[in-house]
C-alpha cells in the first residue's frame, strides 16, 4: 500500500505501464486512438487506454489538458497517471474530463522510491484516498 499526493482525485484498476520517457499529451499522444504517436519516444505505438501510466515527469504545454480531456471523455484515456514530479496541466485535463463529461481520472505523484516499486507490479488499483495497492494480473478488470 502507498499513499499517493493526489493532484486529481478518483478510482482506477489497471495494469502498470511505465514509460521510459516523457510523454507531451498534445502532440505526442493520439486522443482517438490512446496511442503514442510521438515519432521519438521509446515506446511509439503503445496503447495507454485502461492503463495506469507512470511517467517520472510529463512533457508538454498548456494545450495538453484539451488532450487528455478528449482522451478521457472517448475512454481511450489511462485508468490513471503516477508521477513524481507534480503537472497541473494534467490534473486540469482530468478535472475538465470530471466536469463536462462526468469522468474521473487520479492523477497522483509519489517518491521516487515508491515509483520504482508500482514500476514492478504487474496491476495497481487506486482509491479516491490517494491509496495505491498492487493486485495480481488476473484480477485486473473483474467485477
Amino acid at each position: 500500500m502507498i499513499a499517493a499526493r493526489i493532484l486529481h482525485a478518483g478510482t482506477a484498476t489497471g495494469s502498470i505501464l511505465r514509460l521510459d520517457a516523457p510523454l507531451s499529451f498534445w502532440g505526442g499522444f493520439e486522443p482517438l486512438t490512446g496511442k503514442i504517436v510521438d515519432a521519438h519516444h521509446p515506446q511509439r505505438g503503445i496503447n495507454l487506454a485502461g492503463r495506469i501510466v507512470l511517467m517520472a515527469q510529463s512533457r508538454g504545454s498548456g494545450t495538453a489538458p484539451g488532450a487528455l480531456a478528449e482522451a478521457i471523455r472517448r475512454g481511450t484515456g489511462p485508468a490513471a497517471l503516477i508521477m513524481i514530479e507534480p503537472d497541473v496541466n494534467l490534473a486540469i485535463g482530468a478535472e475538465v474530463a470530471a466536469t463536462l463529461y462526468g469522468r474521473a481520472m487520479p492523477v497522483l505523484t509519489v517518491s521516487p522510491n515508491d515509483f520504482a516499486l508500482i514500476a514492478a507490479w504487474p496491476a495497481a488499483s487506486i482509491g479516491d484516498d490517494g491509496i495505491i495497492n498492487q493486485i495480481p494480473l488476473p484480477l485486473v478488470g473483474r467485477g
